[in-house]
């Protein structure tokens, strides 16, 4: 077996009475095949953008444990069923993070506690130099050619 969780999201405008009989449901698909670890209402939220005209909903964190075919099927359900607006079932990692860990910041924590920083100095302000351009001392500028005019007739 394997550790799920779902975060649901149901229509706000959805009886309590109905929010809790989608949950309840997918409660027994679950105690069929493993076990209920539990649920936390996260309440009412606004929506970044909305979705089938609504602006809000109505988020739900379920935990448990069971096979990946009831899984399948839960999500099935959940696809079909009036008032899911949008649900997530991802896989748990025992021990906390879903992340796995990160070398560079292990690296980071491992690492001794920084040093003060030196005092930093004024910073010094010179004039500017103009740039001297070395002139050739072999062959001297060639003047520009003067533009031709047109002959007159």
């Amino acid at each position: 077996m394997t550790d799920y969780e779902i975060l649901l999201m149901l229509d706000a405008e959805l009886p309590e009475e109905r929010q809790n009989e989608i949950i309840s449901r997918i409660r027994e698909a679950v105690e069929r095949d493993g076990r209920w670890e539990g649920h936390e209402p996260w309440g009412r939220r606004r929506l970044a953008y909305e979705i089938d005209h609504k602006p809000e909903g109505t988020y739900h964190l379920l935990t448990f444990e069971t096979e990946p075919a009831t899984l399948d099927e839960i999500s099935r359900v959940l696809k079909i069923t009036d008032g899911v607006m949008r649900h997530l079932a991802v896989r748990r990692v025992k021990g906390g993070s879903t992340r796995p860990p990160d070398p560079i910041r292990e690296e980071a924590r491992r690492e001794e506690p920084r040093r003060e920083e030196p005092s930093r100095e004024e910073p010094r302000h010179e004039e500017p130099v103009a740039a001297a351009v070395p002139a050739s001392q072999d062959s001297e500028p060639e003047p520009e050619p003067e533009p031709e005019s047109p002959p007159e007739s």
